[in-house]
Parts: C-alpha cells; structure tokens; sequence
C-alpha cells in the first residue's frame, strides 16, 4: 500500500510541477518542469533525509553525546526489529520529533532540544515509538519525498510568476497565472493531508503496542501539543510540517485550517481507549 501511495505521490505532485511550466513558458516549460520533476524525484530519493535535517538544522548525534537519548532509541528499535536509525537533536526549543530517511536502514529519528526537556522519560520513549512506528511502517519515504517535492512546488510557483518571460506567441492570462501560483502550494498541502493523517493513529497505536502504554504517549501528545499552540518551531514550515508527532504551525490560524495532522483531542482518546487492551 504505501508502494503505491509513493507513487501516486510522485506522480501527482511531478503532474504539479508540469502545470507551473506549462502555465508560464508554455510547452517547453512542461518539458523542463517534467525533465526537473525527474531529476528532483530521483535526488529526494537518495538525499531527502539530508535535506530535511538541514532544513531544521539537526546534528547526528553518537552515544556519547546523548546516552540516554539513544539508549531509549536503541532499546526500542530492537524490540520493533528494526535496524538501529541514526539519532539527531534539533536545536529548537519547541518541543516536536520527527523521522526521515529512504528506508529502515537509512532512517533517522530526530528529535528538539525543547521535547529532551518538556517530556518525562516515559512520555519521550511514547514518542520515540511513534517515531519507530513511521519507520517500521516506511511511512518516511513518503513524507520526506512530500517535504522535498512541496519545498520545490512552493519554490518554483512564486519563482516561475515573477520570472516568467510571458510569451509573445502565447497570451497567458496573469489572472491564471496568480491562480496557478495560490493553488499549486495548497494542492500541494493538500497531497500531504491526504498521506499524513492515517498514518499517524497507525503510530501511535504502533507505540502503544511497542511500550504497552498507551498513557505516555496520550500525555507527551497533550504537552507537546500545548507548547506547540503558543510558539511554533522556529524553523516550521508547511511544506515539512506533516513529518512532526504534532502540527508545529498549530499556532497559526491559518496553517491551521489545512492541518495535515488529526486532531490531538481524538488522538488521545483513541489511546486512551487502548488502556488495559495492550499486550
């Protein structure tokens, strides 16, 4: 299944980017937006963890630097099955953690300085079983493609308006043109909605299952989402912000009305739910 949400994915969001060259230089530029949609496909592929951490500026971090960090992580990998991912601090103090990578035996799990010191070690080992949960299930293929592929949509939409050369044998409206660069961004988001909101109560039951307390997670949830409300990450970005346990936008109204994350309230029910049920 998500073999082929990654494709429609890909597919999708390249047929995006043909849309934008299309609109502004005509049919060279849906030749060049499918040729840049390939390559740009293929370097999120092998690099989109790269690019994600540089994005929130996260430091890989060794046992020594972190020991209790990454003897959670590592406890919890080994009973999931996984490989042991890559551990990296996010140099925020909003509390959020996120994974990425291409796989299991490239995954990273990353996590805020601001989640080290707001969580209790029980809620953080909830909330780095979430984590796992997005690598056991590959869900971090298609998130860090989604980040990368909607980072360039949103680039190349403001880029392509006020660069374009307007073709002399082709009258494009600035009407559709302003339109294309409103509504490509948003199809974008709503691409991410569309991928992100099953998969996250998939996590969280995975973290429920993998810790046998589903309570930890149900409080760091409830935490996390309340700092979150009164400042974002200041990195924070739409393009990148379904990869978070929490919505790091929940603090702006607008970003809000396109949440790719369902409600936290329902996400603590539902495992509030699954107490005394895990075994």
């Amino acid at each position: 299944m998500n073999g082929f949400k990654t494709f429609m994915l890909i597919a999708l969001m390249t047929g995006l980017l043909i849309v934008l060259g299309d609109v502004f230089y005509g049919r060279n530029g849906a030749f060049l937006a499918l040729i840049a949609g390939l390559a740009i496909n293929a370097f999120s592929y092998f690099f989109s963890d790269r690019i994600v951490l540089m994005t929130y500026r996260a430091k890989i971090v060794a046992r020594q630097d972190a020991p209790q960090l990454y003897t959670v992580v590592e406890s919890l990998a080994m009973r999931a099955g996984l490989p042991m991912p890559r551990v990296a601090i996010v140099p925020d103090q909003t509390p959020n953690a996120f994974a990425t990578g291409r796989n299991p035996n490239h995954a990273v799990v990353a996590v805020t300085e601001g989640i080290l010191r707001a969580l209790s070690p029980a809620e953080l080992e909830g909330v780095l079983a979430h984590e796992l949960g997005h690598v056991k299930h590959r869900d971090i293929l298609i998130g860090s493609l989604a980040a990368v592929l909607s980072q360039a949509i949103m680039f190349l939409s403001r880029m392509a308006y006020w660069m374009s050369p307007r073709d002399r044998d082709r009258s494009a409206s600035p009407i559709a043109a302003m339109a294309v660069m409103i509504l490509a961004p948003l199809a974008a988001l709503i691409l991410q909605m569309a991928i992100s909101r099953g998969r996250e109560y998939m996590a969280d039951e995975f973290s429920a299952k993998i810790t046998g307390r589903p309570d930890q997670l149900a409080s760091a949830l409830e935490k996390i989402s309340g700092y979150n409300k009164q400042k974002n990450m200041q990195r924070a970005e739409p393009a990148s912000a379904h990869m978070m346990i929490v919505n790091p936008l929940s603090g702006s109204s607008l970003a809000s009305l396109f949440s790719t994350h369902p409600p936290v309230k329902k996400r603590i029910e539902r495992l509030e739910a699954m107490r005394g049920k895990i075994y």
